[in-house]
């Protein structure tokens, strides 16, 4: 499968590649494995970023919504944005269906332009920061933090450099000056149809992952080594493949 609008002079990846790739997914998306932890890891931020019945979320890069349906049946009130129309289709179907407060909004995060509005933001699953190349993840997160309230938390998931250099595959490269890891793929739609695929995704330090908050006036709570369906509060490890910062908006920003 080939992806369109990828590539620019400096080699770092432009426009929304990811885009066909939702598309021939769809609700095949929501069988992957990774998709069976969403409970867990909606309890975890519930408690983590204190959420309460009413907050406002916002959770950018939603893909078909596993999240943002999750913290609506809590009582939470949800704006769900992301660059796919096929994936924000089947999260306002998964919304509707169940009767739940979730507002979808089929946006590129990198155009968000809302300020001191949100009790909290969500960027998870690497759907509005890790799938932009290399470029514009500091641009993103200036956006995301901008749209906290004052006081307001964030929680955001990014790919480990180290475990992605651990044990590179075959089909796999790592992109130094970038922070890139390509991987091949194979897809299976609904249907059960196959397509070959090739992932981008950018991935992070610890450390990298701070300072990124840091510039863009939050502070950090924390950033811990998770994987899907296993978000605590733990030190990084070589053995964990996500990172997941909490962090909050300094109230007098």
């Amino acid at each position: 499968m080939s992806s369109p609008d990828v590539g620019s002079r400096d080699g770092r990846l432009s426009g929304l590649w990811f885009n066909p790739i939702a598309d021939f997914l769809g609700e095949a998306y929501l069988r992957a494995a990774f998709t069976r932890g969403t409970d867990q890891e909606v309890s975890f931020l519930v408690e983590a970023l204190g959420l309460r019945p009413g907050d406002l979320v916002l959770d950018a890069g939603s893909g078909p919504g596993r999240h943002a349906v999750a913290l609506a049946r809590r009582g939470v009130k949800v704006h769900a944005l992301d660059a796919s129309p096929t994936f924000c289709r089947l999260a306002a179907e998964a919304a509707r269906a169940e009767g739940l407060p979730v507002a979808v909004v089929c946006q590129d995060v990198r155009t968000l332009a809302v300020t001191d509005t949100y009790d909290a933001v969500l960027c998870l699953c690497q759907g509005g920061f890790g799938l932009l190349g290399g470029a514009d993840d500091e641009a993103v997160l200036e956006r995301l933090a901008a749209a906290l309230r004052p006081g307001g938390r964030l929680a955001l998931t990014a790919c480990s450099v180290a475990f992605a250099v651990r044990d590179l595959g075959p089909d796999e490269r790592f992109d130094v000056a970038t922070g890139v890891l390509e991987e091949a793929t194979e897809l299976r739609d609904a249907q059960g149809r196959r397509r070959p695929a090739r992932l981008r995704t950018t991935c992070f330090t610890p450390r990298e992952l701070g300072l990124l908050a840091g510039a863009c006036g939050l502070e950090v709570v924390g950033v811990h080594g998770v994987r899907p369906g296993r978000y605590r509060r733990v030190r990084p490890t070589l053995a964990d493949p996500e990172l997941l910062l909490l962090a909050r908006r300094w109230p007098d920003r």
